[in-house]
């Protein structure tokens, strides 16, 4: 049973913004889910998979003059360490920081800013596109928890490539690591 004093923050920015991806897709049970900008950070969709098929993903990258916006998603340790294990942390795909959000909504019960747990990476490849699958779900997620429609057009602009071969030959197996296992 989780508590309130083993509740942390993970804050989304891609595909885990989308309720299909994050409890049905990875598993992961929430306790809640708020519409928040982290300051001084930039959304990029350049970032290199794991398997090379041909297409990019979601990282952010520090900027004074930007913002990024999101999902945090109130969770409990083991949740943050499923999302680092299927993330890729370990083998240095992304790493995990904390970092500073703000609700969208002012009139939000917690105190702002709060901290939250995020994934970060340096490895980019400015040829690479997100496919049109991984973009619906960013977009998708995005109009799920009430981000700006500024945002979504923004989201909605982005250059995209059709998802690759290799990559709809993957997702069965991507998909059944990815799912956490259900505990009793």
């Amino acid at each position: 049973m989780q508590t309130a004093s083993d509740s942390l923050w993970y804050f989304a920015y891609g595909s885990n913004m989308q309720t299909a991806t994050f409890r049905g897709r990875r598993g992961i049970e929430y306790r809640a889910a708020v519409a928040v900008r982290a300051p001084g950070w930039r959304l990029c969709l350049d970032k290199p998979p794991l398997l090379p098929v041909g297409e990019s993903f979601a990282h952010i990258v520090p900027d004074p003059a930007a913002e990024v916006l999101g999902v945090a998603y109130g969770v409990g340790l083991p949740e943050i360490e499923h999302i680092d294990l299927t993330e890729g942390v370990a083998i240095g795909n992304y790493q995990r920081i904390e970092l500073e959000v703000w609700p969208l909504v002012a009139a939000h019960a917690l105190p702002a800013p709060w901290r939250a747990h995020t994934l970060v990476s340096e490895l980019c490849d400015p040829a690479l596109r997100p496919s049109r699958r991984y973009m619906a779900c960013l977009i998708a997620g995005a109009e799920e928890h009430g981000l700006p429609a500024e945002y979504v057009a923004r989201l909605r602009a982005i250059a995209v490539c059709e998802e690759s071969d290799e990559a709809r030959r993957l997702r069965p197996l991507l998909d059944r690591f990815m799912k956490r296992p259900k505990t009793a």
